[in-house]
C-alpha cells in the first residue's frame, strides 16, 4: 500500500480465509472471534501482543479513572459444583525509576507468583467447585503450541475488555455495557487435556517507587505537580471450556498492596475474585 492510498483511507484487502476440505473454515488458535457478528478473523500472533501491550499501556495511564466492578457474560451462569481449571497466573513485579521507567525484578515476580497461586487455590477450593490443578504440556508438543497461543489471545481479548468496558467513553456502540467477548473455540484443548469446565486466568502487574522517584514525587508535590508512584493492575477472567464465551470479567486498580508478601497477594486475591459467579 502506497503513502497515497493510505492518505485516502483507502485498505489492502484481508488475505483469503484458510478452509478445510468441504468449504469450512478452520477455527484455531489464533483467531480472533467477534461474538456479535459470528465472524473471525486471523491475526497473527505478533497483532495479539501489540494489542495487548497497548491495552495495558492505556490501562497503566488511566488507571484513576477507571471504572470499578466485576462484570458478568450475557450467556450461561456457571451450574453449582463444576470443574474450574486454574491457568498460571501471569505476575510480573517491577521498580519504578526516578524518571518513570519500569525495571522487571524476577526475584519479586517469583515469590509474587507463589503467593498469588496460594492465594488464588486457597480462595477457591473455599467454594463447593473443584479445583483442577493445571498440567503443563510438554514443550513443543501440538498442545503446548495451543496452549501458548490461547494464553497469547486470553491477554489480548482482556486488554479490550478492559479498554473498552472499564473506560468511559470507549465502549463498543456493539456491545455497551455487557461483557460479550469469546475465546473460540481453541478453548477445548483445556477441556480435553485437564477434564474442566470452565478456565480461570489471571493476570497481575505489581510496581514500587525507588528512592529516587519517591524523591521526585514529593518536589513535585511542593511545586503542585502529581506525579504517580507504584500501582498495582490486574484482571481476572472466567471462560467456559465448552463455548470459549467469557461468562465474568473482573479488574483490580490500586495504590497499595505489596505483592511480595503472603498477606498482600491473599488481600488481592480477595479482591480480584470478588463477584465470581462459582
Amino acid at each position: 500500500m502506497t503513502l497515497d492510498s493510505w492518505l485516502r483511507g483507502e485498505r489492502e484487502p484481508l488475505p483469503a480465509p484458510r478452509r478445510q476440505p468441504g468449504g469450512r473454515r478452520k477455527a484455531g488458535i489464533g483467531t480472533l472471534w467477534w461474538s456479535q457478528t459470528g465472524k473471525q478473523r486471523d491475526w497473527p500472533a505478533w497483532r495479539l501482543a501489540l494489542l495487548a501491550v497497548l491495552g495495558l499501556a492505556v490501562m497503566f495511564l488511566l488507571s484513576a479513572c477507571l471504572e470499578r466492578g466485576a462484570k458478568l457474560g450475557t450467556h450461561a451462569k456457571p451450574p453449582q459444583q463444576v470443574r474450574v481449571l486454574l491457568m498460571p497466573p501471569d505476575v510480573e513485579l517491577s521498580e519504578l525509576t526516578a524518571g518513570g521507567l519500569e525495571e522487571p525484578k524476577a526475584e519479586w515476580s517469583e515469590a509474587a507468583t507463589r503467593h498469588v497461586i496460594k492465594a488464588l487455590r486457597k480462595s477457591l477450593r473455599g467454594r463447593r467447585d473443584t479445583l483442577v490443578v493445571y498440567r503443563p504440556p510438554e514443550e513443543g508438543s501440538a498442545d503446548w503450541h495451543d496452549y501458548t497461543q490461547l494464553m497469547k489471545l486470553s491477554d489480548a481479548v482482556s486488554s479490550s475488555v478492559m479498554l473498552h468496558g472499564y473506560v468511559p467513553g470507549l465502549a463498543l456502540p456493539t456491545k455497551g455495557d455487557e461483557l460479550d467477548w469469546t475465546l473460540g473455540s481453541g478453548v477445548e484443548v483445556l477441556r480435553r487435556n485437564h477434564a474442566a469446565d470452565y478456565a480461570l486466568f489471571v493476570f497481575l502487574r505489581d510496581s514500587y517507587a525507588t528512592g529516587g522517584r519517591r524523591a521526585y514525587m514529593f518536589v513535585s508535590a511542593l511545586f503542585g505537580v502529581y506525579v504517580p508512584g507504584g500501582t498495582q493492575v490486574g484482571y481476572a477472567s472466567l471462560a467456559d471450556l465448552r463455548t470459549g464465551e467469557l461468562v465474568w470479567f473482573n479488574m483490580l486498580t490500586r495504590r497499595e498492596g505489596d505483592l511480595r508478601t503472603p498477606e498482600a497477594a491473599d488481600e488481592a486475591a480477595e479482591e480480584l475474585l470478588e463477584g465470581l459467579p462459582l
